[in-house]
């Protein structure tokens, strides 16, 4: 049997060919996914039935936060209960898939955590105060260039401190770094940042996660939930800043407190999370969570920046994944009967 680190991917993972991917990955979790839809019902919601089935797939309403928040834990947590002959020895995710993290390692039960979800992509969606963009930090071997993202953080430090410009880091996301901020410092870094590519790229439908323009939304939050929801979790948790919440030994306060406090309103660092998953728990597999296949390219270059088994650029990474799989997508089909046959 594999040791596996359980990774959840967090927005902008269902996308368009993840359309219908609920019931076609996971038909026979048709009793969880309308546990999930009584609860959408009652808050007055499209169900994740009418989303995932509907004819096409719309940007405008499947990247709304009350929809993809729910969409994306959905096909997450149906994933992690369809793995088979797997010893899930720590479980982390990025940005919202901390929620999704939250229930895989049963501090949170199954409904608790879709309630989390939904609530948190409610409020996003209702406040949406300021965006998103990402920018690459690593050359095209996938190493880290520390002189480009020193030239990011310089100038996105410079744009912060003009008046009316909020700018800061939201997630360091393996080769990218995630920007957050309100429309006049997104803008300024629009114009202002060497063009790489496609990059840098605003991302549709996202707020300022994970900075202190979040405050509001925290406090929303934690006039929604209590502590008493989180229990113990059953496999040890890596949250965003790389601590390791343990079974038995986790402060289930301080777990709220971090949960609808930091987690919200500071940068999020996933790097830094499959950089101590790897370390601490030396699994054989990084097993990515559905939906969708993007969270893959992050969690690989954050095992090279790693320098993790010795592997220290893409074509390495590619070496060791042909010879013995180290990391699969559950978004994939070729990839998925590897983790669930």
């Amino acid at each position: 049997m594999k040791r596996a680190v359980v990774i959840c991917p967090g927005r902008g993972t269902y996308n368009k060919p993840e359309l219908g991917s609920l019931m076609r990955l996971n038909p026979d979790k048709t009793e969880l996914f309308e546990s999930f839809d009584t609860i959408r019902r009652t808050n007055s919601q499209e169900t994740l039935a009418e989303l995932d089935g509907a004819a096409s797939y719309s940007i405008d309403k499947h990247t709304r936060g009350d929809n993809a928040s729910a969409l994306i834990y959905a096909a997450s947590y149906a994933d992690f209960l369809s793995l088979k002959d797997i010893d899930v020895v720590a479980v982390t995710g990025n940005s919202m898939g901390w929620y999704s993290t939250l229930a895989c390692a049963g501090a949170l039960s199954a409904d608790q955590g879709f309630r989390l979800v939904n609530t948190m992509g409610q409020l996003m969606h209702d406040s949406l105060i300021g965006g998103q963009l990402v920018y690459p930090i690593t050359d095209d071997t996938w190493q880290p260039d520390t002189t480009r993202r020193a030239e990011v953080i310089h100038l996105m430090t410079e744009i912060a401190q003009k008046a009316g410009h909020k700018l800061a880091l939201s997630i360091d996301l393996g080769g990218m770094l995630v920007l957050a901020g309100n429309e006049a410092g997104l803008t300024a870094f629009m114009k202002q940042a060497k063009p790489q590519g496609q990059f840098p790229l605003r991302l549709h439908n996202h707020a300022a996660f994970h900075t202190v323009l979040q405050e509001p939304v925290a406090r929303a939050a934690q006039d929604r939930f209590g502590p008493a929801m989180f229990a113990q979790p059953n496999i040890p948790m890596i949250d965003g800043r790389g601590a390791i919440w343990w079974p038995h030994a986790t402060d289930t306060d301080a777990l709220y407190n971090y949960t609808l406090g930091e987690q919200i309103t500071a940068p999020y660092n996933f790097t830094k999370a499959v950089t101590i998953a790897a370390r601490e728990f030396a699994p054989d597999l990084f097993i990515v969570l559905g939906p969708g296949t993007t969270l893959g390219g992050a969690v690989a270059q954050s095992l090279i920046a790693a320098g993790w088994q010795g592997i220290s650029s893409k074509s390495d990474f590619q070496t060791r994944q042909s010879q013995a799989t180290l990391l699969t997508a559950m978004g994939r089909a070729d990839q998925r009967n590897q983790d669930t046959t």
